[in-house]
């Protein structure tokens, strides 16, 4: 069976932590931006956890929403990108080969998510920052776009011991940086095409809704709204 990698958040969960910003950056070899850069607006982050107010003071309410790139069927970055670079996958994946990109940005310009990031400069670590590279990704250089790949190398990595040990993969028998670290289980990510996966079971509930899916981008990410305590329940 063909594998459709997909993510449900669940929005009842996360706490705000951040924790999976953190992980992501560490995984993924991702420098941080110093604060002139961030002042131009060249901080990256494969995801971020945005925030929202609710309520009038004194009694306001925050809630918290993580945004990663949604691994669209109908990605509006891939037919603009002029080299091919930015593909999507047999796995569901929007993939991003990092020497075919010229840095045209039109798949930046072209994300409704704002979650490609365009590398403006080559990316250095603070003394003994950079021992802490992880082996399994690229360091990507100046002038090309870079975003969230579901930890593709943990998947390859996955896939090739299951084909060593001549089985099939089990769900949960790995998963991403960001779901890994999340306290909450706010992240849940799995095989969609399994039924029997956690995360697609989920992803079918009653509160499940898609991040501006009213623009025919069909993400694979799902995002659990507010239920009850018991819908919530992941198992």
């Amino acid at each position: 069976m063909a594998h459709k990698w997909g993510m449900v958040v669940d929005l009842d969960r996360c706490t705000g932590c951040e924790a999976c910003v953190v992980a992501c950056h560490a995984e993924n070899n991702i420098p941080t931006a110093g604060e002139d850069q961030a002042a131009r607006g060249r901080a990256k982050h494969w995801i971020r956890v945005e925030r929202y107010w609710e309520g009038d003071f004194p009694n306001p309410r925050i809630r918290f929403q993580p945004v990663l790139c949604q691994q669209c069927d109908e990605a509006p970055c891939e037919p603009v990108c002029p080299t091919y670079a930015s593909y999507h996958s047999p796995e569901g994946l929007n993939s991003q080969i990092y020497n075919r990109c010229i840095g045209t940005r039109f798949c930046a310009n072209a994300c409704p998510y704002n979650v490609r990031f365009f590398n403006y400069y080559n990316p250095t670590w603070d003394m003994p920052l950079q021992l802490q590279l992880n082996p399994d990704v690229s360091v990507r250089s100046v002038g090309i776009m870079e975003k969230c790949t579901f930890c593709v190398q943990r998947i390859k990595s996955a896939e090739i011991q299951a084909e060593a040990e001549k089985r099939e993969l089990k769900d949960g028998e790995f998963t991403t940086a960001c779901a890994q670290s999340c306290a909450s289980r706010a992240l849940v990510f799995g095989d969609l095409n399994d039924p029997n996966s956690e995360v697609s079971r989920l992803s079918s509930s009653n509160r499940g809704t898609k991040l501006l899916g009213e623009l025919g981008t069909k993400p694979n990410v799902t995002y659990l709204e507010r239920g009850t305590w018991e819908d919530a329940t992941h198992g």
